[in-house]
């Protein structure tokens, strides 16, 4: 799993050197109920975030630098990204802009190393679009993804086969595929924190709290995720 870091801020910043150490945030304005698109590491350290309102971002941060959007100049970078993902397998899954899993199972380049492939694809955006991405190495989409985000920005992280399940057994269950603030809130509410917390609920007792979600749950929480890299997605 590719993913750049802070995407439209570092284009910005990469276009305007005089905006790389100061609190930047990309979004709407203000007193037109805007939100934040993305922000830079600067602006993190205030706590501000993506989809927080603009206002309640000067709040935190009032000498924040705030820019509006220019969607075309994302595009063109968006494409260079695309074209270089491209380079290493046919079996990309866009998720936005910027972000990608990659199925390099089959793949001939670096001698079939996914680590040196993400290696030299982090590289090669770097040199080719100026902005740098954060990788994740694993075996399937869920761990790569986790893992992509583990070492940001400008991060590589790898997890093997044999290391996948002490690796997710730690992760907190707002971390799994699918689950957002309500159903994290329901799972800490019944007592799991983390992942390994939730490997001692049986299937049948996961589907009675959460439906046919609970399967996936059960998957998930012991690192299995069967998902295949699509290269076709319904709009």
């Amino acid at each position: 799993h590719c993913d750049c870091d802070c995407f439209y801020a570092s284009v910005e910043m990469r276009d305007n050197p005089a905006l790389r150490d100061v609190p930047l945030a990309v979004g709407g304005r203000p007193d037109q109920r805007g939100v934040v698109a993305t922000c830079n590491y600067e602006a993190r350290r205030y706590g501000i975030h993506s989809a927080m309102a603009t206002a309640q971002a000067l709040k935190l941060c009032p000498h924040l630098v705030v820019i509006p959007p220019n969607m075309e100049k994302y595009r063109v970078a968006s494409r260079q990204i695309l074209a270089i993902y491209n380079d290493y397998t046919e079996l990309v899954e866009p998720l936005s802009l910027d972000e990608a899993y990659l199925d390099v199972s089959e793949s001939p380049h670096c001698k079939g190393s996914a680590t040196l492939i993400a290696q030299e694809i982090r590289q090669r955006i770097f040199e080719t679009v100026g902005i740098t991405a954060s990788a994740g190495v694993g075996p399937n989409k869920f761990v790569a993804k986790v893992a992509s985000d583990w070492n940001k920005p400008d991060g590589l992280f790898l997890v093997r086969p044999d290391e996948v399940d002490a690796f997710v057994a730690v992760l907190p269950v707002k971390k799994l595929w699918g689950v957002g603030k309500v159903t994290a809130a329901k799972l800490n509410k019944l007592g799991a924190e983390t992942c390994g917390d939730l490997r001692s609920w049986t299937l049948p007792e996961l589907e009675r709290h959460f439906g046919s979600f609970g399967a996936r749950l059960h998957d998930l929480c012991r690192g299995i995720d069967s998902r295949a890299v699509s290269t076709s997605r319904e709009r």
